[in-house]
C-alpha cells in the first residue's frame, strides 16, 4: 500500500467506525500512550527487563508488529487532520537526510 492510500484508508475507517478523528492533542497523546507499549515489549525483549511471565515472550514480534502498526495509524490520523501529505514530508525528509548526512554515517567509526 502506498502511504498516499494508507492515508485515503485511514481517512474512510475513521468515517465508517470512529465517527470523527479525535482532536490533536488528543491523537498525540494516543501516540504517546502507543510509543509506551511499543517501548515496554522493546525493553523486554531487546533491553535488560524480563517479562512478568513467560505467557507473556510468546508472539513478542507479532506484539511489536502490532504497536508499531497502532503508531502509524495515529501518525496518519494526524496528518489527515492537519491536512499534512505524509508521500511529501517523507520524501522531503529522506532529501534533507541524504544532504545532510550523505557521508556522516560511512564516516563513523563507530559503525
Amino acid at each position: 500500500m502506498k502511504v498516499s492510500e494508507l492515508q485515503k484508508t485511514v481517512d474512510q475507517w475513521i468515517r465508517d467506525y470512529g465517527v470523527r478523528y479525535f482532536n490533536e492533542l488528543t491523537n498525540m497523546t494516543v501516540l504517546t500512550e502507543e510509543v509506551g507499549e511499543l517501548a515496554r515489549l522493546m525493553a523486554r525483549e531487546y533491553g535488560e527487563q524480563s517479562f512478568k511471565e513467560e505467557k507473556d515472550k510468546n508472539d513478542v514480534k507479532q506484539k511489536i508488529a502490532d504497536e508499531l502498526s497502532d503508531i502509524i495509524f495515529v501518525v496518519t490520523c494526524l496528518a489527515n487532520q492537519m491536512d499534512i501529505d505524509l508521500t511529501k514530508a517523507i520524501q522531503k525528509n529522506l532529501d534533507k537526510k541524504t544532504k545532510r548526512d550523505h557521508q556522516r554515517h560511512k564516516a563513523n567509526e563507530k559503525l
